[in-house]
């Protein structure tokens, strides 16, 4: 019984609702590419099946422990760096870590929140659409950032970076949303990244070059026991 259930799963994935106009635009092309020529099924079908791939939204069991921050997206870590806060994000001063997460087309693209908390800024900014696993993309490339006051008591930051094939950050969030950890806020179309930025101290899980899972991964941790580990090495 198990065996089927996890053939069910792997099957049906559920598709982002945001999905559903581009495999049906796939699909019609595919037809009448098929019309015209029948030897064009298979490229079509392919493709077609590539876009319900891409959509993906597969369940994801969340931590919900108070103090942790769980990965937006999918994707590979190309860095975890103590950085400079971007003028956007509305964040106070002090020091952070940024952890960047690069997505490829083969990734699930939809973003999860990294803690539970209050949405209190929203910007956007129409940049260029470099590389997005390149270091200048956070500074050049479209991006929408977001900053959170999260339910401990941390101000955090998150941005979703525009790639060199992503074409539209989409965001459900607005300023006021109160968000669960894990919950779905927006997707990024074909390929891009997400930046979080985390107030110093904290205790980060993750190294660069690990992959992550939205919603489960765990990055860092603002736990009581963390956060006494984390004074002591920087007394």
């Amino acid at each position: 019984m198990h065996i089927f259930e996890a053939i069910r799963q792997a099957l049906f994935v559920p598709i982002h609702p945001a999905g559903w106009p581009f495999v049906a635009i796939f699909a019609v092309i595919g037809v009448v590419l098929t019309l015209i020529w029948d030897m064009l099924f298979f490229p079509s079908l392919i493709l077609t099946l590539w876009c319900v791939y891409f959509f993906r939204n597969p369940l994801r069991t969340t931590p919900q422990r108070d103090g942790l921050v769980v990965a937006p997206a999918d994707g590979r870590v190309i860095g975890v760096d103590e950085l400079p806060v971007p003028e956007e994000l509305d964040l106070p001063e002090g020091k952070y870590v940024r952890v960047a997460i690069f997505m490829n087309v083969f990734d699930v693209h939809v973003n999860r929140a990294p803690m539970a908390g209050v949405i209190t800024d929203k910007f956007y900014f129409p940049g260029a659409f470099f590389n997005a696993s390149l270091d200048k993309s956070a500074l050049e490339n479209e991006r929408l950032g977001l900053v959170m006051e999260s339910d401990s008591g941390q101000k955090i930051g998150f941005i979703q970076i525009a790639g060199f094939v992503a074409r539209r950050i989409l965001c459900d969030a607005i300023e006021g949303d109160r968000l669960s950890t894990g919950q779905h806020y927006g997707l990024i179309r074909f390929g891009s990244r997400v930046d979080v930025w985390l107030p110093k101290p904290v205790k980060t899980i993750v190294l660069p070059g690990q992959k992550t899972l939205a919603g489960e991964t765990i990055l860092a941790d603002y736990g009581r026991g963390a956060k006494a580990v984390t004074e002591g090495l920087t007394r």
